[in-house]
């Protein structure tokens, strides 16, 4: 586990974050067996740090990315933009509540509680793996949904038929990425999770991650060759992996200004 912190980080403060990491791997049954710790100049950004994860398991057991395969469903949990959203709320809600109103940014802010796929992963193998059930599992994180979608494709050397329309894009996420200048489809959202699954698991899944509290949508399938169509209305166009990510642009740019309010 790597923790790059800020030079203005108190020892308390730690303590809390270290409280968090202890409940959350004893609740998963990890240990941590190494690590690096220290505090870094520029480091005041959403994310500093980073962890490996080794799990044991059979040789049978294991998915990747590489595993999905041609007339898999394609499924998502939660929706677009999650992390944009919920680091935006988090970061500057006093920016939030005079832009949209503080009860608005109170809903915002639980995005930021999302960032995670652990609980839907863990449930989604329990139907079945390869061809019994799950081929593949991806956190979307940088360049979004979309970008995620093009990697999982990219690492199984197949393509894609995507429905736009069926991406869920929640009104907090909208209402924030139209504000403040991000395409929720493109901008990162750690804690929205990309599932391949084999046709005749797909409704099982999807009545499985529903029962639990998880908003789960089928978006497409996997195809044969190696092109992505996007079909949004009656249009359909082939994408690449999207060249950057907005989120940070426009994260950069509202910090910037907050910081010459200080001024």
């Amino acid at each position: 586990l790597d923790l790059n912190l800020r030079l203005s980080i108190t020892g308390e403060a730690l303590q809390e974050i270290w409280k968090v990491i202890h409940k959350e791997c004893e609740e998963m049954g990890i240990a941590i067996i190494s690590g690096h710790t220290g505090r870094y100049e520029g480091t005041d950004y959403p994310m500093v740090g980073g962890a490996t994860v080794i799990a044991e398991g059979e040789p049978d057991e294991y998915i990747t990315p590489e595993m999905a395969k041609p007339g898999d469903k394609v499924l998502i949990t939660k929706g677009a933009a999650i992390e944009a959203t919920g680091l935006f709320a988090a970061s500057f809600p006093e920016r939030l509540c005079k832009d949209f109103g503080e009860e608005f940014q109170k809903r915002a802010e639980k995005y930021f509680y999302q960032m995670s796929v652990v609980k839907e992963a863990r449930l989604a193998v329990k139907i079945g793996v390869r061809e019994n059930g799950v081929t593949s599992l991806h956190d979307a994180t940088e360049c979004g949904v979309l970008g995620g979608l093009f990697e999982v494709a990219q690492a199984s050397g197949n393509g894609m038929f995507i429905e736009k329309e069926k991406i869920p894009v929640p009104e907090e996420v909208r209402m924030i990425c139209e504000k403040y200048g991000m395409d929720p489809y493109i901008s990162i959202s750690e804690g929205t999770l990309i599932i391949t699954v084999r046709p005749h698991k797909s409704e099982e899944l999807i009545k499985l991650l529903t029962e639990n509290s998880i908003l789960v949508s089928e978006i497409g399938y996997v195809t044969e060759g190696n092109k992505i169509i996007l079909k949004h209305g009656t249009k359909e166009e082939q994408i690449k992996h999207p060249e950057n990510d907005p989120f940070w642009g426009a994260f950069s740019r509202v910090m910037n200004e907050e910081k010459e309010k200080i001024k």
